[in-house]
């Protein structure tokens, strides 16, 4: 990126792993598209496990968890490439949720798009390719006053 470019955007910054990253996103679209909910309300995420919670109305049965579960490495099967874009916040704000961007944002913003399954302004670290993210695994879950709480690792 030149340098004009690059002045006044926000710019990768969080050190997350970036195929825990990105796996990340494609279960905020999971979360999003089979429950109608918001992305993730807090996230924690590492290399090892990382955990994401979501405002729901109601606690999600067994069988809803496991489809979660397989909904997620379905699209990371598709080996789907991971791009990134620069947009004005006005436009991006036509795309994207931009409720949890903070006050000082730059007015350039950097977009994220996971194949067509999910897109969000973004400035963590990502795979390119969906093929190097492996198997995503719900470790446990919980469910206590409209707030999900899953705990999630990748396996080879």
């Amino acid at each position: 990126m030149n340098d004009s470019i690059q002045q006044g955007v926000n710019l990768p910054q969080k050190d997350y792993y970036a195929p825990m990253h990105t796996a990340e996103h494609i279960l905020n679209q999971t979360m999003v598209r089979m429950f109608g909910c918001p992305r993730s309300k807090n996230a924690h995420i590492e290399r090892k496990k990382s955990k994401c919670d979501y405002l729901l109305t109601d606690s999600p049965t067994p069988e809803q968890m496991t489809e979660i579960e397989h909904r997620v490495n379905a699209i990371i099967d598709q080996h789907l490439p991971v791009t990134v874009e620069f947009m004005p916040k006005e436009k991006a704000g036509e795309i994207v949720d931009l409720s949890k961007l903070p006050e000082d944002a730059s007015e350039t913003l950097r977009i994220v798009h996971v194949g067509d399954y999910d897109v969000c302004a973004c400035i963590g670290v990502h795979v390119e390719n969906t093929s190097e993210i492996g198997h995503f695994k719900i470790l446990s879950y919980d469910y206590t006053d409209g707030r999900l709480r899953l705990r999630f690792k990748l396996t080879e």
